[in-house]
């Protein structure tokens, strides 16, 4: 595993990008994060870690990058944590090993030696800054409404209105990096796409719901796809069955109210565990 070497200037003004003349190695090194592929997802303890590092590069950029120490404190304080954690030194230690090894944060040591640690979530995920704010602060806090989520984020980067964090959220839906847990309309739920399948099975299990089921909120199909699944009068059009609208309404009736109730659980579920 690749260690980078900075002298103490470079580190102390290091922020979130490489420094203007990096080293060979540094350049050696971000040359090969492009041939990094994303894991598809991270543990409890690697997301904490991450959204740490990120936070921090956005928030402190004075500390940064982050001794051992101050990842440990970052990851167990109780404010903007969602839930609060209490992770020893071996488990940060382990999770950064795991994210230096596919690809998302870097090992790197200034004069004294002294190892810091700082991410690459940036070429890692393919992301801008206002989208990786939207995402670390998903790794923190897990699922969340629209209007939570804007206000959270734009601590570190300022996202004006609901709009604009929409803009976002579309480009991040087209690259799989967050799921939507309720369908459009006001307190629209939503989180990362980097959820383990274990903890993808544990919503399911813990809130009743069948395999297919989950695997359609979280998969897009077409429409064509979408009206098949749907009962003969529901297909039917107004002119060729009267009953079709009254059908169709009374059918998504039950599944908004449906969603709802998951929705509730979902964000239950999440804050107790």
């Amino acid at each position: 595993m690749r260690k980078v070497y900075f002298d103490r200037k470079v580190l102390n003004n290091m922020h979130e990008n490489l420094p203007d003349n990096p080293s060979q190695d540094t350049q050696a090194l971000a040359r090969s994060i492009a041939s990094v592929k994303p894991v598809q997802s991270l543990g409890r303890s690697e997301l904490r870690v991450l959204g740490v590092l990120i936070e921090k590069a956005k928030t402190t950029p004075e500390q940064y990058p982050l001794s051992l120490n101050a990842v440990v404190t970052g990851c167990n304080q109780k404010s903007n944590r969602d839930p609060v954690m209490n992770l020893d030194e071996e488990q940060v230690n382990q999770a950064l090993i795991r994210l230096r090894e596919c690809g998302a944060a870097a090992e790197v040591f200034g004069n004294g030696r002294l190892a810091r640690y700082r991410h690459l979530a940036y070429e890692w995920l393919g992301v801008e800054k206002e989208e990786l704010a939207i995402l670390a602060e998903l790794f923190l806090r897990g699922g969340q409404s629209e209007g939570d989520l804007r206000g959270r984020a734009s601590r570190m980067d300022g996202i004006p209105d609901l709009q604009a964090l929409r803009a976002h959220l579309d480009l991040l839906e087209k690259k799989r990096l967050i799921i939507w847990l309720s369908p459009p309309g006001r307190g629209r739920l939503l989180t990362h796409g980097l959820l383990p399948a274990k903890e993808l099975q544990d919503v399911q299990t813990k809130l009743g719901i069948t395999a297919g089921f989950l695997q359609a909120m979280l998969q897009p199909t077409s429409a064509g796809a979408a009206a098949a699944s749907l009962p003969a009068v529901a297909r039917s059009t107004p002119a060729e069955n009267p009953e079709a609208l009254a059908g169709l309404a009374d059918r998504l009736e039950h599944i908004e109210s449906t969603l709802e109730s998951i929705c509730e659980r979902l964000t239950t579920l999440e804050k107790n565990r």
